[in-house]
């Protein structure tokens, strides 16, 4: 696997869960990184996490919901590492009800931070990707989208995730078209469950609004229909992260990668 020595990634939601990990594997293997978080007081310290193994990251303030904050958080990095090559877009929440309860409000949150930010941010992204370097050819780069198993599947109580989620992979597959005449590529990671602090929060949930315990949420809903009963990790999806980042060729573009233990197979 090729090193991300001289790139330089701006990666959403980054201050914990699987976007921190992500940038923790890049900056391992070469990459400057811009952790985007809409605390950035965690952001900050996710990234002094980095320098201080002796990477290289900075913190950056962005609600990826607002087009300015996220235009201004993506200069920052650019302005401070040259360029972007790697956009994440991976910033997440998760809110569960059945439809007929889901109040309008918490259906456009859901869809503002993972569709508006997606977009957002492809669309900022894409002002420095698209530029022509001193060859003549445009920088290019690459857009990784967090889907979901949910981009595939849908589970009850989640519309507008498994909405919003869907709707990613039309960003993507549209992005590869577009972006590719630019040497930009696109993807969508879909992950399986992976016991992040937002699915940590969905187990109670689910088991009051399903009646059922806590222990049969994780192992008659979530792992139900996994190959061995077992979490997706945060690794699998860095590691994933990082293998599309380093494929050499767009014969890998506008795809979406399961990583799901067997959950969903395509």
């Amino acid at each position: 696997m090729a090193s991300l020595d001289g790139k330089v990634a701006l990666i959403t939601g980054a201050a914990s869960g699987i976007g921190k990990a992500i940038a923790e594997l890049y900056a391992k293997n070469g990459a400057a990184v811009g952790i985007a978080d809409i605390n950035q007081q965690a952001a900050d310290a996710a990234a002094a996490g980095i320098n201080a193994t002796g990477g290289r990251a900075i913190g950056v303030a962005m609600d990826v919901t607002d087009e300015a904050a996220v235009n201004a958080g993506t200069d920052k990095v650019v302005a401070a590492f040259g360029r972007l090559d790697i956009l994440i877009s991976n910033a997440g929440v998760q809110i569960i009800n059945p439809i007929e309860q889901f109040a309008f409000a918490d259906w456009k949150k859901m869809l503002a931070i993972h569709l508006d930010g997606g977009f957002l941010t492809t669309k900022a992204a894409l002002q420095h990707m698209y530029k022509v370097d001193g060859t003549g050819k445009s920088r290019g780069g690459i857009v990784i989208y967090m889907g979901s198993v949910h981009s595939h599947e849908a589970s009850k109580l989640k519309s507008a995730y498994v909405t919003a989620k869907h709707g990613l992979l039309g960003l993507a597959r549209t992005l590869a078209k577009e972006g590719a005449a630019r040497n930009v590529r696109s993807h969508v990671i879909c992950p399986g469950f992976v016991r992040t602090p937002l699915v940590e929060k969905q187990i109670p949930e689910q088991a009051q609004e399903l009646g059922i315990s806590e222990a049969d949420v994780i192992k008659n809903v979530m792992l139900k229909d996994t190959v061995d009963g077992v979490f997706t990790t945060v690794e699998d999806i860095a590691q994933t992260a990082l293998y599309l980042a380093t494929f050499p060729s767009a014969a890998l573009t506008g795809q979406s990668f399961v990583v799901s233990h067997g959950w969903y197979m395509q």
